[in-house]
């Protein structure tokens, strides 16, 4: 029951997917990519287009979500694909489910119920407030987390209100922190000989994900506001005009601010009242972006990178995405995969952003059709074809 490459870390485990919509998802990619069997079971097809992610199941959504994974149709409401299940998770090594409490205790699906078949199991759960709680059974969906989370109150331009990050943060956060405790869970299990049940929440994913800016209230009681495109504590650092455009630099240590200046001809700042230490600067910050920016408006945002750089400054441009992919330090890295689809042809994917020199991460195979895998996957786990063709005739795969 190996869909991986031997050569590929995580090759030797079973995962069984029991996710929607997105964290679950990303949690199960992330072992997928570096060659889990990750097997995605999914409702029987309704003949309705479209998927819980909220697109076609051949959008780049997800695409991205889904590839190396296999799919299974199966209806766990029935008994008989319930007992399908559940031989499945008696040899499995991992479970990953994003169902509220009350649903996975009424499905049997719950982690009591599995560990009873199966003690080496790791069970992780995804949701959007945790698994007790006041809040336990509400709905939770990435925007709520990020507001719930405090990342809107410190995200934006001061006085403009709350504003959402462009990209599913809280989603993706609890995935990859799942993912990371999946990983955990794994190696205890190798001491122990038992699995457990891990946890995590869209609403603590995105608190974890606070980081500097929830310590500062935790340890000095401050609480943080927005800051637009400037660092909230550390000055000169954020996005400054050139003449043709918008660059980001970041100089806020006594060397580097001192280099900046030097390289934008302002070499008279650091002696400044205004400007002769950290606090000074955070204090006056307003003014001395305005100077900066007076001095960066002679050349064009090209000229200033490269000349920064070259003066050990942090600085760099603000790309659309599609300058990013072009990008010649982004295209050495090749991140951005090749993946052959069946219905797209030859399609690109965002890849891992992590290597590992003798066991790297691939993509081997685009996201699956709903039940595209079933009876290849049951005949893993011992069903014969004629099983599998009742399973079939009775609407259970």
């Amino acid at each position: 029951m190996n869909n991986g490459s031997k050569l590929h870390p995580l090759s030797r485990f079973v995962v069984l997917d029991l996710t929607r919509a997105r964290a679950g998802p990303t949690a199960a990619r992330q072992l997928a990519d570096w060659g889990a069997n990750v097997i995605k079971i999914e409702q029987r097809p309704t003949g309705i287009e479209g998927d819980t992610t909220g697109g076609s199941r051949h959008d780049a959504d997800f695409q991205n979500l889904h590839r190396n994974k296999r799919s299974i149709a199966l209806d766990l409401k029935q008994k008989d694909g319930l007992s399908v299940f559940l031989k499945m998770a008696s040899h499995a090594d991992v479970i990953i489910e994003n169902y509220r409490p009350e649903v996975k205790n009424r499905l049997c699906i719950d982690y009591n119920s599995i560990q009873s078949l199966n003690d080496r199991i790791v069970y992780a759960s995804i949701s959007g407030f945790g698994q007790d709680g006041p809040y336990k059974n509400r709905p939770g969906f990435d925007q709520i987390a990020q507001g719930m989370g405090g990342l809107m109150s410190i995200t934006g331009l001061p006085e403009q209100g709350p504003l959402r990050v462009g990209v599913p943060i809280s989603d993706l956060a609890a995935g990859l922190l799942c993912a990371n405790g999946i990983l955990i869970a794994l190696l205890e299990r190798e001491v122990s000989g038992k699995g457990q049940w891990l946890h995590t929440s869209l609403l603590e994913a995105q608190i974890f994900m606070l980081d500097f800016q929830a310590a500062r209230y935790l340890i000095d009681g401050e609480i943080p506001k927005q800051a637009g495109n400037d660092h909230p504590t550390r000055i000169p650092m954020g996005v400054y005009k050139t003449r043709d455009g918008y660059i980001t630099i970041g100089a806020s240590g006594e060397t580097i601010w001192k280099r900046l200046c030097k390289a934008v001809g302002a070499v008279g700042l650091p002696e400044n009242s205004l400007y002769r230490d950290a606090q000074s600067r955070s204090l006056n910050r307003k003014t001395l972006n305005a100077e900066l920016n007076q001095h960066l408006s002679s050349h064009d945002s090209e000229y200033w990178i490269n000349k920064l750089n070259e003066e050990g400054v942090p600085c760099g441009p603000i790309y659309n995405i599609d300058e990013m992919f072009a990008d010649p330090q982004v295209k050495h890295l090749d991140i951005a995969r090749k993946v052959e689809s069946t219905e797209l042809g030859s399609i690109k994917l965002v890849g891992s952003p992590v290597t590992l020199t003798r066991t790297p991460s691939s993509i081997t195979a685009s996201a699956p059709d709903c039940g595209q895998h079933s009876r290849e996957i049951l005949a893993e786990f011992g069903y014969s074809q004629t099983d599998i063709d009742a399973l079939r005739s009775r609407d259970i795969i």
